[in-house]
């Protein structure tokens, strides 16, 4: 190991987000991100312009976050008021959550071993629940949307709730979660898995639904996932119902810097 790297530290800033004011997480040219705003946060507080932050996980406009991670390295040990100076200064809408330390080799993105995301429907009208969910008022058949829960879980290959032109080398993912949960007027679709595709909760949101509103068969459903075909399943839901909400790492990776 050099020197100059030997010198450096790494640390993850753990952020919450209210999506609906950000062209999504990763940074864009002319467009207000969350990593951008973490960014020039970060470069106003340590005054250097070079700091560059890497994310755990990608969200779409208007995709929130309870949850998500970023890490970056600086070459001098950081105390617990780094996290008071950012939410001086980062927008209202974003908040530093956690601040962590850890070992150079930690990536925030390639070494998360789960992501779980949950969105969120409800079905009577409500304006405090205006762009935090997806507004649904249909009669929906909840047993089948917990049968399509459980056959999502049987599959390893979600190609077909994948956008196209994605990039991605595979189309395998581990579901170690998958499952609708019932509050009052809200229900909840939690899914957990090792890594996700470009799309795929909201595609594996809205065809469910389809199943639910008697659309489809909950074999077609199955039939859906089996043809590898993006075009049969349904990505029309929006993103202001959708919340990555926690991001996992190897046991004892992470020390939190408490504040």
């Amino acid at each position: 190991m050099s020197t100059v790297a030997a010198s450096q530290h790494r640390y993850f800033i753990a952020v919450s987000y209210d999506g609906t004011h950000f062209h999504g997480s990763q940074i864009q040219e002319n467009a207000a991100t969350v990593q951008g705003a973490l960014n020039i946060a970060l470069q106003t507080i340590l005054r250097n312009n070079h700091i560059e932050t890497f994310g755990a996980s990608r969200t779409d406009e208007g995709v929130h976050a309870y949850y998500n991670l970023y890490h970056f390295d600086w070459p001098v040990a950081l105390d617990k008021t780094l996290p008071y100076k950012l939410n001086a200064i980062l927008p209202s809408t974003m908040a530093c959550v956690g601040f962590y330390k850890t070992s150079l080799e930690l990536n925030a993105r390639f070494d998360a071993i789960t992501r779980q995301y949950r969105y969120i429907i409800y079905n009577k009208k409500n304006p405090f629940l205006e762009k935090r969910a997806y507004f649904f008022p249909f009669q929906l058949a909840i047993e089948k949307l917990h049968e399509t829960a459980a056959i999502l879980k049987t599959h390893t290959d979600f190609e077909s709730f994948c956008k196209r032109k994605s990039q991605n080398y595979t189309h395998l993912c581990t579901l170690h979660e998958a499952y609708w949960e019932e509050h009052g007027n809200e229900l909840h679709f939690v899914v957990k898995a090792n890594r996700f595709l470009r799309g795929m909760v909201r595609a594996l949101v809205g065809t469910q639904l389809l199943v639910a509103r008697n659309k489809i068969s909950t074999e077609t459903f199955h039939k859906i996932i089996l043809s590898k075909d993006c075009t049969q399943a349904d990505f029309s839901v929006p993103g202001h119902g959708l919340y990555l909400e926690q991001i996992n790492y190897p046991e004892g990776s992470l020390e939190e810097i408490v504040f």
